[in-house]
């Protein structure tokens, strides 16, 4: 037997017992007077620890089977037949024969001195292991934009999710040379209901079983959980929805599942809500005209309204879908000889309580007001309503939103230019109540939209560039449940009231090469709440860049 000293080298930890309980490292070779022992290869890589088998006097360095333990490069027995080794030792304490290099394939008995005298007598060799570390790291399930929540300690993997789950396939993170079954990557499962899933480390002996399992969660008491914010998609206009007209895109509606898009003289095109992918369009019929499906929007229960621009196009005429399957039926008509049509919103649902308005253009700070109770219009000619408070009033850019689908008196929003501000209107009054700080003047701001979510309210705008130059094209997310936070300038960062902003100039005309600017200065902004009530969802579109989505949650993480 060759007779040689002891060392050995750093392995880490998990390594050396992965999901069985480490040995204690070293615990007679401390009394002995040796720290630890260490060994790597010839050539300076790798540190792999000692551990000594307790009740016995052999030290044994285990020794990866793969090295790096993340590559599939295999140790040998020649790569371990010379390792230098070494030995972190209390004062006085000596090891013989000295340490320099040992075979490790083989037992090299060493003799240890201690601190009285005493001689002790061990045996060191190595050992190629396989891992035994056998734990499942990251769960996704892409399809479905969910992320598994793990609980190590439980061995549970929870699915934060509310409705019918499609089975789908996983993305996993093991650890190193780890297996899984069944193999979630390769079968699509169905997580309605709990799945496990066994870890097999890859000893082949050590095993972990994960449940997987879909949660209900609870609520947060009030409002957005911070942080939640998440893209679901951003598609270009005209590369990825197809979209070959410029500047003529510039109304959004939500409807059920999906995103609806107008596009002057075209017919509508539809969009998967989560995933911006188009699929399909919804035939217009004699409503499709330049200035006819001038623009669209839609009510809380997902029917769209379209409206054509007046009096270019005669009388104002605004026509309902009954959501992607509905034709277009005429609602309204009004003769009313004034410019009105370049925005419409409606606040409610239209089969039961809602409010609608349309800026009158060019003529101060008026607009047009229609009521509708218990699914019937109360007349087809508006109500013109005069506000005040602006300090100059719209031209041709302005959105209003009210706050209730039933109440006339209920406050509402003003998104408009040239006063380029949000104002917060006393519905009772017809009085600008608060108004936060204009922003720069070369930018507009035309879309707004309003809407009640876990206890909260909210309110998005836009800001649209329609030069080559510059930098705007953004949203902002506000938490208007109090009005004492509804101050300050949205540019300047220093409105109170801003939950979530987009980045500066991302989903703009000016962010698309070559750029094809946004002449008419149009965009639009849509709120959506999830049926069960735990989803916000905010979608825009600048027109000749890009229809964007993000998600929002009220989770109680």
């Amino acid at each position: 037997m060759k007779r040689n000293i002891l060392f050995t080298a750093l392995l880490i930890l998990g390594f050396l017992n992965g999901c069985q309980e480490p040995d204690e490292l070293m615990p007679s070779i401390s009394r002995a007077g040796i720290n630890s022992i260490t060994a790597t290869f010839s050539d300076g890589t790798g540190e792999f620890i000692g551990t000594i088998n307790e009740g016995t006097n052999e030290i044994i360095i285990p020794i990866p089977y793969y090295f790096p333990v993340s590559s599939n490069n295999r140790v040998t027995e020649n790569m371990i037949s010379k390792m230098r080794v070494k030995a972190n030792l209390d004062d006085n304490v000596t090891v013989s024969p000295p340490l320099l290099y040992l075979d490790l394939t083989m037992d090299n008995l060493i003799y240890v001195k201690d601190q009285i005298g005493e001689v002790h007598e061990y045996i060191v060799r190595g050992e190629i292991r396989k891992s035994s570390e056998c734990e499942l790291k990251e769960f996704k399930l892409p399809s479905l934009g969910l992320t598994g929540v793990i609980n190590e300690s439980t061995q549970t993997i929870s699915l934060v999710a509310i409705g019918e789950l499609e089975p789908s396939l996983a993305e996993v993170t093991l650890s190193y040379h780890a297996t899984i079954s069944p193999d979630p990557r390769e079968i699509e499962l169905d997580y309605n209901d709990e799945v496990e899933l066994v870890v097999t480390a890859h000893d082949g002996v050590t095993q972990k079983t994960y449940t997987v399992k879909k949660e209900i969660p609870e609520k947060l008491p009030y409002g957005i959980r911070s942080g939640s914010a998440k893209l679901m998609f951003a598609k270009k206009l005209k590369a990825d929805i197809g979209i070959t007209v410029d500047h003529l895109t510039g109304g959004l509606a939500v409807a059920g599942e999906f995103i609806v898009l107008n596009t002057r003289g075209e017919n509508s095109v539809y969009l998967d809500a989560k995933t911006g992918e188009k699929i399909g369009e919804i035939d217009l019929g004699a409503v499709k005209g330049n200035l006819t499906n001038f623009y669209n929007t839609m009510d809380k229960a997902g029917n769209i309204l379209i409206c054509n621009l007046a009096p270019n196009d005669g009388a104002f005429k605004i026509w309902k879908v009954a959501g992607i399957s509905g034709t277009p039926e005429l609602l309204i008509e009004w003769d009313g000889g004034v410019p009105v049509g370049r925005k419409l919103s409606v606040q409610g649902d239209i089969n039961g309580n809602a409010i609608i308005t349309a800026p009158i253009l060019n003529l101060g700070q008026q607009f047009a007001r229609w009521n509708i109770s218990g699914g019937v219009l109360a007349s087809q000619t508006p109500e013109v309503i005069t506000m005040s408070g602006l300090t100059k009033g719209w031209t041709t850019n302005c959105d209003i939103i009210y706050t209730s689908g039933s109440d006339t008196n209920s406050d509402y929003f003003v998104a408009s230019y040239s006063d380029n501000t949000l104002a917060w209107v006393d519905g009772s009054t017809q009085t600008v109540s608060q108004m936060l700080e204009p922003i720069s003047a070369n930018y507009i701001q035309n879309a707004v939209d309003f809407i009640a979510f876990n206890n909260a309210r909210y309110v998005t705008v836009n800001w649209v560039n329609s030069f080559t130059w510059g930098a705007s094209d953004m949203v902002w997310l506000l938490d208007v449940s109090a009005s004492s936070n509804f101050t300050g300038n949205l540019a300047a960062g220093t409105c109170p009231a801003v939950v979530w902003e987009t980045p500066l100039d991302t989903y703009g005309a000016k962010a698309i090469s070559p750029v094809v600017q946004n002449a008419n200065g149009t965009g639009d902004v849509a709120l959506k709440v999830s049926e069960d009530g735990f989803y916000l969802y905010l979608y825009f579109m600048f027109t000749n860049g890009y229809v964007v989505g993000y998600q929002f949650d009220c989770i109680d993480m």
